[in-house]
């Protein structure tokens, strides 16, 4: 049979705490006497949960997300969409104990980790949010109105032709059905549920297969199948028939909406909802006596053409069934025979109802071994009203055998022929098919049953389907595209700070200066930095070395990368200080003797402090967390207190510092530009604009879109830090060698020797003339 709705039935009162309760049976999940529930404590109620969120800079401190309420059985997600990389979505069973609902333990659960943002386009937020907004009374299907409105919101988001389906929009959309059964069922929305329907069936198999390691593609198939079923007495009314039609217009509006074809003959007692992978037809028998269809692959003259591309005919109970299985190009086909239908009719049968799915993409198996798979329609056939487990007669079925185009005998042999969904599996027994059918040869096999569910022919074999195992259906989208921006920055810096030391190293002038010193040492640091993140301490050299269970490696790796960080801020501040002296307080200042030494003792010094004291008190902070390692985004490299103490509080406290002197600088510079002479007004322009490019590169000011990234104030600023910080190296050698035109000039020189002469030549001319033209200009004065 198919399954039915969920709908609590009393059974023996009880006392409890003084007060009289009930036992209910909750028909999904009844497994034995044990699963008897009190009606008053059949939902699992919302409960507070804390997880993490992949980010950019791994923010340790958990967001906080609740359980939505559930039902006994159902698999109930976040409020807060919390997806794994599988697009699966975090979920929590609602079970039963101790006759009550209750939550499923999470003791045993891994931390917890869910991708924030995602590289693919999917609906799953728009569901979630859909779907809240009903758990919360903010939007109640309880009238036509606002169930339409909420199947038309539903439709409309699966038939954006750019979104990816994910395994968590199935189960999403399955708890959306749910709340729709709730209420009372409304014709109005169903050619929105069969469009819904059929684009899920469309979905990547694997997706599907995902999907229903929740029960989520049962769970969707049991929940449409029943709400068509409730549908036929407002879909062929007994009022109808003989009537007129309605205008075709109104249903025209409909199916362009939704991309599903209403076919209205409620006259001869016939309704139907087609598209190209799911159509459900409603039938009246007591109008026309019409109760089956028929449908082709070809056209003919007595067929009804469909805009999906498939032609179809209706039956009546007095169907010549051998002229039937004759008809040539017939797909599938069923029909209620007359002697059925007058026992059924004596049970109170009033209505039939028809669904043909055109392929088995809402069947999904879960065992990797199948011996046979369905090869045809998947025909699905239901008496509203009707309960008995058997049916009075033989119920006749016909569908395309697949085998006789490549006739496969071992295919018989392992079991090919007719058979039947339980939700589980693909079974045979109770179907039988014709003496007369050669399973080997014949285009159509004729089936027979005497139970209600979903058939299909099923061809025999050995059929593996592919594990599912660490499936990635999902990347983070900011964490993939801000790893290709630091490691093409990075690269890009190297290639930059190569250069200036190259220059620093042909050109002995230039090297011994003061200033090219200081800013070797910078590039020393930011060198040895770069060189940690893009060739030794990368999230798979990390994760070896915590598979391996070399942790003091990893450590040494962290505590490098830490060091040379701080290390770069030393520098950072000092260049600071001598910047503040050289563009403030210009008078009256000297260098001290050996400033630059005691400069690079301190700035490679200090660092060792906080370096050595979170290596000593808490080592294991270097090591990349189970989370980080099992989303790839682990490196060895300080976290919680270590990070917050050992790196964050002391760049954030220098950045702070640089930050106001920039200013300050900046400042001066800009009353020292407006006290100007006109004429030099635009070269000082410039050279305001350079020098402000060069100090927030040199004075490390990126960092402050770090900070503001690490306290999750947004993703744009990951995207700033990424965008400046590992370009510092490219930016010092663009400042120091490209726009320096002495080392430009030198550079041409020792490339171009016969260019360096022919330019002291050219300078030397124009000295002579400048010097000639003065004294001619001198003697013109008068004495």
């Amino acid at each position: 049979m198919m399954l039915s709705k969920t709908s609590p039935k009393f059974l023996v009162p009880k006392t409890r705490g003084g007060e009289e309760t009930k036992l209910c049976n909750v028909d999904e999940v009844r497994q034995n006497d044990s699963d008897l529930v009190y009606c008053n404590s059949l939902y699992c109620d919302s409960e507070l949960f804390m997880h993490d969120y992949i980010t950019r800079n791994h923010d340790q401190t958990p967001h906080e997300n609740r359980w939505k309420r559930a039902r006994i059985g159902e698999f109930a997600t976040l409020h807060d969409v919390c997806l794994l990389r599988n697009g699966l979505p975090v979920t929590r069973k609602c079970q039963v104990k101790e006759h009550r609902a209750q939550w499923e333990s999470t003791d045993q659960w891994q931390p917890v980790v869910c991708l924030r943002r995602i590289r693919e386009r999917t609906i799953s937020t728009q569901l979630n949010t859909l779907h809240d907004d009903i758990l919360e009374g903010r939007r109640r299907p309880n009238d036509t109105q606002s169930r339409r409105l909420m199947t038309a919101t539903m439709r409309d988001m699966f038939r954006q032709s750019d979104r990816t389906v994910l395994p968590a929009d199935i189960h999403l959309t399955g708890q959306l059905f749910s709340s729709l059964m709730e209420v009372e069922e409304d014709a109005a929305v169903s050619a929105d549920l069969v469009s819904v329907c059929k684009d899920i069936m469309s979905s990547d198999a694997q997706v599907l297969r995902l999907s229903a390691q929740l029960n989520a593609t049962n769970n969707l198939l049991s929940k449409f199948e029943n709400y068509m079923d409730d549908l036929s007495e407002q879909m062929v009314p007994m009022e109808n028939c003989g009537k007129i039609v309605e205008d075709a217009a109104k249903n025209d509006s409909v199916a362009s909406a939704s991309g599903v074809e209403i076919v209205n003959f409620s006259h001869i007692g016939v309704q139907a909802l087609i598209t190209s992978n799911l159509s459900v037809l409603f039938v009246n028998p007591q109008c026309e006596d019409i109760t089956g269809i028929a449908i082709y692959s070809k056209p003919s003259e007595e067929l009804k053409e469909s805009k999906s591309g498939f032609w179809y005919r209706f039956l009546h109970s007095t169907e010549d069934l051998n002229k039937l299985r004759r008809d040539s190009n017939l797909e599938a086909a069923t029909f209620v025979p007359k002697n059925l239908w007058t026992s059924l009719k004596q049970s109170g049968a009033v209505y039939l109802v028809f669904k043909v799915y055109g392929h088995d993409g809402l069947f999904v198996e879960m065992s990797e071994q199948r011996n046979r798979r369905p090869r045809s329609k998947v025909i699905s056939i239901s008496i509203p009203g009707y309960d008995a487990s058997t049916l009075p007669h033989e119920l006749p079925f016909l569908l395309r055998n697949e085998n006789h185009r490549q006739p496969d005998a071992r295919a018989i042999s392992l079991g090919s022929g007719c058979g039947y969904w339980n939700y589980e599996t693909w079974l045979s027994d109770g179907v039988v098919s014709s003496e007369n059918s050669d399973m080997l040869r014949d285009p159509v096999i004729l089936c027979q049953t005497r139970h209600l569910t979903q058939f299909s022919f099923l061809v025999g074999g050995s059929y593996r389907t592919n594990d599912l195992g660490e499936e990635v259906l999902v990347t983070p989208l900011n964490e993939r595209v801000l790893d290709i921006i630091s490691i093409v920055g990075c690269c890009i810096s190297l290639f930059g700070l190569i250069g200036i030391f190259l220059t620093a190293a042909v050109f002995k002038s230039w090297r011994n200066q003061a200033s090219t010193k200081v800013l070797l040492h910078l590039c020393l640091a930011l060198t040895l930095q770069m060189i940690l993140f893009v060739f030794l301490n990368t999230d798979d050299i990390s994760e070896q070395l915590v598979a391996d269970g070399d942790n003091l490696r990893c450590v040494a790796l962290g505590a490098a990368l830490q060091y040379s960080i701080l290390v770069l801020f030393s520098w950072m501040l000092i260049i600071a200080f001598l910047q503040f002296q050289r563009y403030v307080t210009v008078i009256g200042i000297e260098r001290p003797s050996h400033y630059i030494l005691k400069s690079a003792i301190v700035a490679w010094s200090l660092p060792l402090l906080p370096t050595l004291l979170v290596a000593f008190i808490d080592p294991n902070s270097y090591l990349p967390t189970e989370s980080q390692l099992a989303t790839d985004t682990g490196i060895c490299y300080p976290s919680g207190y270590g990070l917050t103490f050992g790196v964050v509080l002391p760049v954030t406290l220098v950045t702070i510092a640089n930050l106001a002197i920039f200013v300050y600088v900046f400042f001066s510079i800009s009353h020292s530009l407006s006290q100007s002479i006109h004429k030099n007004e635009r070269k000082m322009v410039i050279k305001q604009i350079r020098l402000s490019v060069l100090l927030f590169f040199l004075l490390g000011l990126t960092w402050i879109f770090g900070i503001f990234a690490f306290m999750q104030a947004g993703v744009v600023f990951s995207y700033l830090f990424c965008l400046t910080a590992t370009m510092q190296g490219f930016v010092l050698f663009i400042y120091f060698v490209i726009l320096d035109k002495e080392n430009r000039r030198a550079w041409a020189g020792l490339i171009c020797p016969t260019k360096k002469f022919m330019d002291v030549e050219r300078r030397t001319t124009e000295l002579q003339s400048m010097t000639t033209s003065s004294t001619n200009y001198s003697n013109r004065l008068p004495h």
